[in-house]
């Protein structure tokens, strides 16, 4: 029972880990700069989840683990603003702006479906918690 726990705990863990991509994407969808400072646009984060063998029940159902955080390799979206301190100054783009290539409704799904799986995890954590209350007062 306590397997359950853990791979619940590992699906809350890696709910959060997806939120806090996402809010920061949100975050920084019009940042022209990169987290150097430099004149770069932001570089929309998701993140890669896998198995986790390590936690594994019985009947074979196993945790997940957040392998790693990648960046997006996306093209920038570019605006015509001539007049924005960070317009590109000479060659073909003179004058556009480079914005970062995250789309907002996109970003709004992920956080609605990461928050739905947070919420199924807490609910397991839940069911499991009464089942093991349910054994004691057998028991007791």
């Amino acid at each position: 029972m306590l397997n359950a726990l853990d791979i619940s705990a590992s699906g809350l863990v890696a709910q959060r880990t997806r939120m806090d991509a996402i809010s920061t994407n949100i975050a920084n969808m019009n940042s022209t700069r990169d987290e150097n400072g430099d004149l770069a646009p932001f570089q929309a984060r998701f993140v890669v989840l896998e198995t986790d063998s390590a936690l594994q029940t019985a009947s074979g159902g196993v945790g997940v683990k957040v392998k790693s955080v990648e960046k997006e390799t996306m093209d920038p979206t570019y605006k015509y603003e001539p007049y924005h301190p960070h317009a590109i100054k000479d060659g073909p783009r003179k004058g556009y702006v480079a914005y970062p290539s995250v789309n907002l409704n996109a970003e709004f799904v992920d956080a609605m479906l990461a928050t739905r799986a947070y919420e199924a995890n807490v609910g397991m954590m839940e069911i499991t918690k009464n089942m093991a209350q349910q054994a004691l007062r057998i028991v007791g």
